[in-house]
């Protein structure tokens, strides 16, 4: 990789990215993500030579520097937490491209992600509980902050969180997408029976290693 347009259109392959130019000047290209508006990958030309800005965990950049001469200190950036990568043909792309998603993996991460993702692995006809997302997402002890999350829904056709319940396997009391009837519909669409309107999470509570039940 050594064109600012390889770099960028690989940027631009990560969900929820665009593109941005907020010096207005031509040579600060960026690309950032939309979950927080924070740009992951900064594009310039120096010395002739087009650079990449990327950020990185502190131990990561100092992995990077001492693997190639070419990844040095972020230009104009904390040295900490962002490292400059010169595009000069001494990296292999494959490298180029991990310290890319490194950065966008970094500057996206946020609770609420994490909470979206874990919901998207509760496999059909199954249910966890508040409690089992909140570990997944990486804290146990903000169930509440799942429930918050959930009612925010930004795309229930790819995040089920109709499989979500309580800790005893209650459903929510007034479903956010259509009404307090329609988790349980959903649910036995995918044939799960309810028995006074809980279910039995001794028969369909995802068994997922890792997690605590209690939510």
């Amino acid at each position: 990789m050594k064109t600012r347009e390889e770099a960028l259109s690989f940027g631009l392959t990560f969900p929820d990215t665009y593109q941005d130019a907020p010096f207005h000047d031509d040579n600060w290209q960026l690309i950032r993500y939309k979950g927080n508006k924070k740009a992951f990958l900064w594009t310039y030309e120096r010395d002739g030579i087009i650079n990449l800005n990327v950020k990185v965990k502190p131990d990561d950049a100092y992995f990077w520097r001492q693997a190639y001469e070419s990844v040095i200190p972020g230009y104009h950036q904390n040295k900490d937490n962002w490292n400059a990568i010169i595009l000069d043909g001494s990296i292999p792309d494959e490298d180029v491209r991990q310290m890319i998603r490194e950065s966008y993996d970094i500057i996206s991460d946020s609770p609420i992600k994490r909470i979206y993702e874990a919901v998207k692995k509760i496999p059909y006809g199954r249910v966890a509980t508040y409690g089992q997302v909140a570990a997944l997402a990486g804290n146990s002890k903000m169930s509440r902050a799942v429930g918050n999350a959930l009612h925010k829904n930004p795309d229930p056709d790819n995040i089920p969180c109709f499989r979500v319940v309580d800790s005893k396997g209650k459903l929510a009391g007034g479903f956010a997408f259509g009404g307090a009837e329609v988790q349980a519909k959903l649910l036995e669409a995918e044939g799960i029976v309810l028995t006074n309107g809980r279910v039995d999470l001794s028969l369909y509570q995802w068994n997922c290693k890792g997690t605590e039940s209690d939510g």
